[in-house]
């Protein structure tokens, strides 16, 4: 008997310590993290929930923003973003990778639907971001809506040297000192909004340069191409534009080649299970231009193995018409068929997209068809960009990618 009653003691206190032991690991916080950019963010949330963390929205740091050397001290910025998931937890990264200047950021909150709530980190109201680094909040519950609208706020209250920034946003955002607020066409810090969400399958990053940005898209009206394939994936999956206008796969110019910046703004991102890549115009087009196809298309095979090993399906695009725009010629063109030309033939990509017998005048295929030309013979119209979310096949976003070599 006294062994027996022994044995119950022991097991009860087993049960104890081990709820103890449950109940200490559930009040414990992963603080939010500040890193170097380019890392992949590990971030916990410290509200107990189920799900998985996926990326409904993103923005690719392009530069410095000029006339801002000492940052935006005292000011309350405040950046309208549209979802591509919903979710109910929220959590925010802010760069500060163009700083000079440790970046402190005070009364950050989230807003969706008319609900506003306050984004801390770590705990605290305050982050200070190291110069070159970014930082991921604490989880925030607030029902973020499927393609809708989103605004992320918070104040800056010091100098902190240049702000990190999108410029070419589509989409008009705030910043307010004294008092007095003004509109502005960037998106400062901000560079994703995560959700956790039980519904969506991942995220699909869109990798590209001005016409991926949706710069002759119409500003407030979430008209890119990528928007559009958002609305058809009906939350599903997130959708991410990383495209900065100018970008070109193999040299720097506007923003870092799309080379050195891949792993930042495709690998690291949440969730992502499949990548679609619409770059190398710029290669080809913009000074100094590279006459090699052979050097692009080698450029963006690279590209797509870097995915691949991280086991992600890889969609890549061929290159655009470009005929009537400024600075064309026949040599120009030849080269732009010829890496469409070995784009198409596969062993680039593991699938492929192509954009340009989508978007080609049928009786001058070096041109836009007019109706999806924006006027400049290189950019799409509103119709352009919607023709090219319709071209998209999203059975290719769901595939595995194939073994990596």
């Amino acid at each position: 008997m006294t062994r027996r009653r022994g044995y119950a003691l022991l097991a009860t206190l087993a049960a104890v310590v081990t709820l103890v032991a449950v109940g200490i690991f559930a009040m414990v916080k992963s603080p939010a993290t500040t890193v170097s950019a380019g890392t992949p963010s590990r971030v916990s949330s410290g509200v107990p929930a189920s799900g998985n963390w996926t990326g409904t929205w993103s923005a690719a740091p392009v530069g410095p923003e000029p006339g801002t050397p000492n940052g935006l001290p005292g000011s309350t910025i405040r950046n309208v973003v549209h979802t591509s998931i919903g979710g109910s937890l929220a959590r925010i990264t802010l760069s500060n990778l163009f700083g000079t200047q440790p970046l402190t950021v005070t009364e950050a909150s989230v807003s969706a639907d008319g609900s506003i709530q306050t984004v801390t980190f770590d705990g605290r109201h305050y982050v200070t971001i190291p110069a070159g680094g970014q930082t991921i909040s604490d989880a925030t519950r607030i029902q973020v809506p499927s393609n809708g609208d989103m605004t992320v706020s918070f104040t800056t209250p010091s100098p902190s040297g240049p702000v990190t920034y999108h410029p070419h946003a589509r989409q008009v955002s705030y910043a307010s000192l004294g008092g007095h607020t003004v509109e502005t066409p960037y998106w400062r810090y901000l560079t994703a909004v995560d959700v956790l969400t039980h519904e969506a399958r991942g995220s699909v990053v869109v990798f590209g340069d001005s016409i991926t940005d949706g710069i002759t898209s119409t500003a407030d009206t979430n008209q890119r191409w990528t928007d559009v394939l958002a609305a058809r994936l009906d939350g599903h999956y997130g959708v991410l534009n990383e495209g900065i206008s100018g970008n070109r796969v193999l040299l720097p110019g506007k923003g870092q080649s799309g080379l050195d910046r891949f792993d930042r703004d495709v690998l690291a991102r949440s969730g992502v299970k499949s990548v679609v890549i619409e770059l190398g115009i710029n290669d080809v087009l913009r000074l100094p231009h590279n006459l090699s196809a052979p050097q692009i298309t080698d450029g963006l095979r690279k590209l797509a193995q870097e995915a691949r090993a991280r086991g992600l399906h890889v969609v890549g695009a061929t290159l655009m018409p470009f005929g009537g725009h400024i600075g064309v010629t026949p040599r120009l063109e030849a080269v732009r068929q010829q890496v469409n030309a070995t784009i198409r033939a596969g062993g680039v990509f593991d699938s492929v997209v192509d954009f340009d017998k989508a978007l080609r005048d049928p009786y001058a295929p070096s041109r836009l068809r007019p109706g999806y030309d924006s006027g400049d013979h290189l950019h799409p119209s509103d119709a352009g960009y919607r023709r090219m979310a319709l071209t998209l096949d999203l059975d290719a976003l769901a595939r595995s990618a194939p073994a990596s070599a």
